[in-house]
């Protein structure tokens, strides 16, 4: 079993029956048609449900999984002259509500984001149930002309995130889908009460480091600029070298960190 498999584990088939189940009985239909997504996603198990149900199961091999992830994280803040300001889930049900609130809470700003339906626990498991966007591609699927037309748009959403106290807290171009030429934004992370100043000087490296193979380090800046200022993209450099080492993450941290201050000297 590769490495990836073996951590991201996997729901066993009377698991999902048994959410199939309730999910049948919670929304009175006679049956549900599952469709597994193939996604990269090493805290859940995601499946659509009759073509209009976005699903995440969550089995405490996840929980255990995000604190393990958590923990590294919080490493790396402190290597950013930071203290950690990453929380973790003690449950499945914990994550899967986390998650519900999160995009309750950015909907209510404005921002794009399927639409919360609700979060339950079946035998242990957490369960997500959000709208299923059936036509998106994420950020990082999209030709380079159309990522730097979005890009401003990125920015202008993160500063709506931030200017209401809430972070993201990571932020990756599989993070970010369009549909419809509209940016929606997806999981959300758990970030301290005390940390969120450090959180968003990271949400920002961080969509930096997402945009920079995209478009390139020069064209990330100016959109970044479009939204914050030289002094808050500054702040956010001592996060890069961070983000770098995420196997998320794949950009150039030496040019990036070099355009950064060149523009803002």
């Amino acid at each position: 079993m590769e490495f990836r498999q073996l951590v991201r584990g996997r729901v066993d088939w009377p698991d999902i029956e048994r959410v199939a189940r309730e999910l049948a009985d919670r929304y009175d239909r006679d049956e549900t048609r599952v469709r597994f997504l193939d996604a990269d996603n090493w805290l859940s198990t995601p499946m659509v449900v009759d073509d209009d149900l976005f699903v995440k199961v969550i089995t405490r091999q996840n929980t255990l999984v995000h604190a393990l992830f958590t923990t590294g994280r919080n490493l790396g803040a402190f290597s950013a002259g930071t203290e950690g300001f990453f929380e973790r889930h003690e449950t499945p049900y914990e994550m899967a509500r986390h998650e519900l609130e999160a995009t309750r809470r950015v909907r209510e700003l404005g921002v794009n984001a399927p639409e919360p339906i609700e979060a339950f626990e079946v035998d242990g498991l957490g369960v997500l149930v959000l709208e299923y966007l059936p036509e998106f591609r994420t950020l990082g699927e999209l030709d380079a002309e159309t990522v730097a037309g979005l890009a401003p748009d990125l920015f202008a959403t993160l500063r709506t995130v931030h200017d209401a106290g809430l972070t993201h807290g990571d932020l990756r171009a599989e993070n970010v889908l369009v549909a419809d030429g509209e940016l929606y934004v997806i999981d959300a992370t758990r970030v301290s009460e005390d940390g969120r100043e450090a959180a968003r000087a990271y949400d920002l490296a961080s969509a930096l480091a997402a945009l920079e193979p995209l478009i390139g380090a020069a064209d990330a800046i100016e959109a970044a600029l479009t939204s914050y200022s030289p002094d808050e993209l500054l702040a956010a450099r001592r996060f890069l070298d961070f983000v770098a080492i995420r196997p998320d993450h794949d950009f150039d941290a030496a040019t990036l960190t070099g355009e950064l201050e060149k523009r803002t000297a």
